[in-house]
């Protein structure tokens, strides 16, 4: 009985490093880490939307919009954090949008769009597998000293279906990622 219980004493720590460890996120996906609600209670939405609950939407949508139906097949998941900005979590959320698109343009994604105007800036990034499939799209955004923006859509999306959700969503932005992506 010895044995077994030095054994196990000996393997969990391996057992538990190796699980530490994890799947490796897949192509696309990016781990913003955790976010907690401002002290002042001020807007926190995260939203995560898993390729179950997208696969359900697009057999819904199958018949009055194919199109729609079949780029969300593509997807595999869409995450969005919206997070109010105060003084007390200012720094540290500045300081991860700088962290995020570092680590972004180091592991090879394309940043495709910056805007700096006023007091808004925003990134958006683009990991593809080749020309023709986008595998991850990833926006970030600080608005002014009051709020920011990460969002994740993951999956093989074609450039061409990016334009034609941006435009049936209504999404000029994603229009025209999509447009200046297909060129």
């Amino acid at each position: 009985m010895k044995r077994f219980t030095l054994l196990g004493t000996a393997i969990l720590p391996l057992a538990l490093g190796i699980n530490a460890l994890g799947d490796p996120l897949p192509p696309g996906q990016v781990d913003f880490g955790s976010f907690s609600v401002s002290a002042s209670g001020g807007q926190f939405v995260e939203v995560n939307v898993t390729s179950s609950l997208i696969s359900l939407a697009s057999k819904f949508l199958e018949k009055d919009q194919p199109d729609v139906a079949q780029v969300l097949k593509g997807l595999q998941l869409v995450h969005v954090n919206v997070i109010a900005l105060d003084d007390q979590n200012r720094s540290d959320i500045v300081s991860r949008i700088q962290a995020v698109r570092k680590d972004l343009e180091t592991k090879g994604w394309e940043r495709i769009v910056t805007v700096q105007e006023k007091s808004q800036d925003v990134g958006v990034y683009l990991k593809t597998q080749n020309k023709d499939t986008v595998q991850g799209l990833v926006v970030v955004v600080q608005d002014g000293k009051n709020q920011a923006v990460f969002v994740n859509v993951v999956g093989d999306i074609k450039p061409e279906q990016l334009a034609m959700l941006g435009d049936k969503l209504h999404i000029d932005p994603l229009k025209h990622i999509g447009e200046q992506i297909g060129k």
